[in-house]
């Protein structure tokens, strides 16, 4: 919607169905100390009420509120529906460090997972870089981004709403002091979720499932552990995120549920991108770039024959986590219940330890 059609609606419309069907209202209001006012009436009949002196604290008469609130409103609901905006991206080769061409051109569609692979200081994130910021040449590499096979211009790169690239790094720190919950009910808000309150609830069972050590919803956010913030960063960029393209950094440092965490974001018809050592999440996407030398070396697409090799990673990985939990919670490993345990699994059985 047009500013000019916010003037119309809030000319027609009752204050409260304002309010109702948009519900970050309320912070204009309350910036501008008209929380009192009447919501049974239309905004410029409710503004009526209001005299002249608390206006012009903002320097503002009624028809500047009227046109104020009108582009807040179409500032905040312009990015709905962000997240259709990408079909696909298309990454286009630069140079390595050694200033050879990369010679490729990668397109990836919208719900596919791409893992990145490669040694430490290989070009991991720098990749992840020149994704992060739609990069057009102008990064150390010349790769250039495009979306939907076109380039983009600076406004389209840069601007904060409706952003189309979401970052989960390794490191997550929170400033403000909130809890769990209201944290999540702000960003909430602030995207103009619908059935706000369910998708909080959602967000708080999803990150809880992830992380290692369950947390409450009245716990601050600032006295989260990193695996902990890992999570609840997953479980709100999977549920009230528009952003349509993901890039996670070395989750498998995160001490959280990992391959269940990126299938929960594929879910959301996201394009992901993972930089990993993990063979379990290497293995799990659609393809992996193989990074060397600060250039993409080779694109692999998985095959069948590792999808089968996944199978027996992922029963060892079920072996590492359940003795990763012993330690956690005190239990002692023997060598004598380890091997008795391995020569079960390896038959294709499941004892627990």
């Amino acid at each position: 919607m047009t500013v000019q059609d916010f003037i119309t609606l809030l000319n027609s419309r009752r204050l409260d169905e304002i309010i109702q069907e948009y519900p970050i209202s309320r912070d204009f209001l309350a910036n501008f100390r008209l929380g009192t006012i009447s919501r049974r009436l239309p905004l410029p009949q409710a503004l009526e009420e209001v005299d002249d002196e608390t206006l012009g604290e903002f320097g503002l008469d009624r028809y500047g509120v009227l046109i104020n609130f009108s582009e807040f409103l179409e500032t905040f609901t312009q990015t709905k529906d962000s997240s259709a905006a990408v079909s696909f991206l298309t990454i286009i080769g630069g140079f390595n460090k050694s200033n050879e061409p990369e010679n490729i051109e990668l397109t990836i569609a919208s719900g596919e997972i791409i893992s990145i692979v490669g040694p430490t200081g290989s070009g991991k994130s720098r990749l992840l870089s020149d994704i992060e910021c739609l990069a057009q040449g102008d990064t150390p590499t010349g790769r250039q981004i495009l979306v939907n096979g076109t380039e983009l211009d600076d406004l389209q790169r840069f601007e904060m709403n409706g952003k189309l690239v979401a970052q989960l790094s390794q490191n997550m720190n929170f400033v403000m002091d909130l809890t769990v919950r209201e944290f999540l009910e702000m960003h909430a808000k602030s995207r103009l979720t619908q059935s706000a309150g369910e998708v909080v609830k959602k967000c708080l069972m999803c990150a809880n499932t992830l992380a290692g050590e369950k947390f409450s919803e009245d716990i601050k956010v600032t006295q989260l552990s990193g695996g902990q913030s890992r999570a609840l960063m997953i479980a709100d960029t999977a549920y009230m995120s528009n952003s349509p393209i993901v890039l996670i950094d070395e989750i498998e440092n995160a001490g959280i549920d990992r391959r269940q965490a990126v299938e929960l974001l594929a879910k959301s018809e996201k394009i992901i991108f993972v930089s990993t050592h993990d063979p379990l999440l290497a293995l799990s996407a659609d393809k992996r770039i193989v990074i060397k030398n600060g250039g993409i070396s080779k694109v692999i697409e998985i095959s069948d024959a590792e999808r089968q090799s996944l199978e027996v990673i992922e029963k060892i990985d079920s072996t590492l986590l359940i003795l990763r939990n012993r330690l956690r919670t005190g239990e002692m490993i023997t060598e004598e219940s380890l091997k008795i345990y391995m020569e079960d699994k390896l038959c294709g059985k499941y004892m627990m330890l």
